[in-house]
């Protein structure tokens, strides 16, 4: 009897500490919806990064397992999922993809003391709040917003210029910086409203703004919608220049707007598909037939610092890998990545790139 007592105390040993073995960490953005694309884009590049760093062996000797959540781009869902993560004994959670998601689930970690790191999120009061485990691999929306409303002025500075947004965190947050800058450059916007997000139909508020005489006209919106607008301006043969923000760095923009994406205007970082440290990992990506457009190497950046900030810690406990992340700098698929006081990246790099062909390249 004592022999089978003891035999199990082993086995249930052995269970223990193979469970603490294993690390893990979260992803959480829009996975099904109609920001699903952008959503595969966090998931399958938070997932090449964890194979990647298992297959280097893990962090501190120990496996990552990722967990994925659905938080639907929408603040309550978005709680809820962090809730979940956080119950499950996640350490790090790569997202949210929306600001208006990432904000409020930030709350979540910070009580529980779990990293968080946004891909996609650029709204600026994710770090303007103050809460220390909060990170972003990508730049703000006041930087954004001010390259955007500079570019507006120097290039229809002259014309009708109309800004509308979805009313979003995210949206109407950058349509704000953009005609702030605008209008500090001295010019004023014809128009400026917001309309309703998920319509099938945008010919209406086109017509509107065609019969107004717009020539440009800057959105502050998801993909989706910007790219029914442009096909809408199309139908109507309107000769109208649409400018938007990093959300349309999805092929879905093209395969919604179809021939009207032509010409499209956005802002994004620096495209981490051309650097030469990321060759390998793209080319991994590609032989899995899946392009690692728009956030997908953001994503895989958000696992890389965090694996790199655990082993410069040379520990998971929070307040270690935080002190790592503030201080130190990482070797990473978008280049040297260093953190300021807030979690922002010290080098913002907005560039302008244009749909032509189906696909979205740089400006000349």
């Amino acid at each position: 009897m004592h022999r089978v007592i003891a035999l199990a105390i082993l086995v249930l040993a052995a269970v223990f500490s193979s469970a603490r073995a294993e690390v893990l960490i979260g992803v959480s953005s829009a996975m099904t919806g109609r920001l699903a694309w952008i959503g595969e884009q966090g998931q399958r590049g938070a997932e090449r990064a964890v194979a990647d760093l298992n297959a280097a062996g893990g962090v501190l000797g120990q496996k990552v397992r990722l967990i994925s959540v659905d938080d639907f781009c929408d603040p309550e869902q978005a709680v809820a999922a962090a809730q979940k993560l956080v119950a499950d004994g996640v350490v790090l959670v790569v997202g949210h993809y929306c600001s208006g998601a990432s904000i409020p689930a930030s709350k979540v970690y910070e009580a529980a003391g779990v990293v968080q790191i946004s891909p996609g999120s650029t709204n600026p009061q994710l770090t303007e709040h103050g809460r220390g485990n909060v990170f972003r691999t990508i730049g703000r929306d006041d930087a954004q917003g001010f390259i955007a409303g500079n570019y507006l002025a120097d290039h229809w500075g002259d014309k009708k210029i109309a800004i509308l947004h979805d009313n979003s965190t995210y949206g109407k947050g950058l349509a704000d910086e953009t005609r702030k800058q605008l209008n500090k450059r001295g010019v004023t916007e014809a128009f400026y409203d917001a309309y309703r997000p998920g319509k099938d139909d945008y010919s209406a508020g086109v017509a509107a703004l065609q019969s107004a005489g717009i020539s440009a006209l800057y959105v502050g919106g998801y993909h989706a919608d910007v790219a029914l607008i442009a096909r809408a301006a199309g139908d109507r043969d309107y000769t109208l220049q649409l400018i938007s923000g990093d959300a349309l760095a999805t092929e879905e923009f093209a395969l919604i707007a179809g021939s009207a994406a032509e010409g499209t205007l956005f802002t994004f970082p620096a495209d981490p598909r051309r650097n030469a440290g990321a060759a390998a990992i793209v080319e991994q990506f590609r032989a899995d037939n899946f392009e690692p457009a728009g956030y997908t190497l953001l994503s895989y950046c958000a696992v890389q610092v965090w694996a790199q900030a655990v082993a410069k810690a040379g520990s998971l406990a929070p307040k270690a890998v935080i002190a790592a992340l503030r201080e130190q700098q990482f070797d990473t698929v978008i280049g040297r990545v260093d953190f300021d006081a807030k979690g922002d990246l010290t080098r913002q790099s907005w560039v302008w790139y244009v749909w032509r062909g189906g696909e979205y390249v740089p400006v000349e």
